[in-house]
């Protein structure tokens, strides 16, 4: 059976915690996201990311982005994860195809833009074939959390 896809709510913060815990081992990096906080970055007055679930499946994390150079907004999928018995069905592209519509309805978005891990052969396939390309001449840059807060306390 094909799963719904679905908007998550602040309830389904256990649910989505549970399935980027999965998407975290299956790339081999640590997890640091908890249901309450996903519960609360939900409950904010402007949450900052949206999130569609596909039962025990799949998921989705986006949040809205904007490029002066592409010519408006756009959504990055931050979080994308197929169950490995759903892999093959065509859920990854639904979910995609989801995100697309939403964030087109919330913000506006004309692209989705997202990083896949070199150690992911798979996952670089499944995104060539849908026709992502790297952005030439650029590379991707974090600020991580420690930097970020030195950098906030600077006037």
């Amino acid at each position: 059976m094909t799963p719904e896809i679905r908007l998550a709510g602040p309830e389904d913060a256990g649910a989505l915690a549970a399935g980027l815990a999965r998407l975290s081992a299956d790339l081999g990096e640590p997890h640091r996201m908890d249901a309450t906080r996903l519960a609360d970055a939900m409950r904010a007055p402007l949450p900052p990311f949206r999130a569609l679930l596909a039962g025990e499946a799949g998921l989705a994390l986006y949040s809205p982005v904007f490029s002066t150079v592409t010519g408006g907004a756009g959504a990055w999928v931050s979080d994308l994860w197929v169950a490995p018995a759903a892999r093959g069905t065509g859920l990854g592209r639904r979910l995609l195809g989801a995100v697309a519509r939403d964030a087109a309805a919330q913000w506006g978005a004309l692209y989705l833009a997202l990083a896949v891990y070199e150690t992911s052969p798979g996952a670089r396939a499944f995104y060539d074939r849908l026709g992502f390309a790297p952005v030439e001449g650029q590379a991707r840059l974090t600020l991580g959390p420690e930097a970020t807060a030195r950098l906030s306390r600077t006037e």
